[in-house]
């Protein structure tokens, strides 16, 4: 491949392009939490399945106790936040720069806030009524 002959040097054409060293925080981010996810899932499979045949009453007894719910608050937000992470990716990857990528990536703030919100309080007014 040859390149077309041009007056920039190669600093300038690189300029305004990012920094490489941006994305280490990301990345050690998605695998901490893809670390943690691994034991909340098994702990959420296995409280899930505990959770099969039980009637409401039962099932609100359960997660109204301590370990249940604080296991299940925790895959809830670390799951959520690793949902928003991943999404960075793609929506940075994937949609030209601009201000469709702007608004992709504040929709999906929101909707990983909204998400959170959402689950952690359902879970907690099922544990404390």
């Amino acid at each position: 491949m040859s390149q077309k002959p041009t007056l920039q040097t190669p600093r300038a054409r690189v300029n305004f392009l990012g920094s490489a060293k941006t994305g280490t925080q990301h990345a050690w981010l998605m695998r901490l939490t893809s670390f943690a996810l691994l034991p909340l899932t098994i702990a959420f499979i296995l409280l899930v399945l505990s959770l099969a045949g039980r009637d409401f009453e039962s099932a609100r007894i359960l997660l109204g106790s301590a370990c249940p719910a604080i296991l299940m608050l925790l895959f809830v937000g670390v799951g959520v936040y690793h949902m928003t992470l991943g999404m960075q990716v793609i929506i940075e990857d994937y949609i030209p720069e601009g201000h469709s990528r702007e608004l992709a990536l504040m929709a999906n703030i929101c909707f990983g806030l909204l998400m959170g919100v959402a689950l952690i309080y359902a879970l907690l007014r099922l544990s404390f009524t």
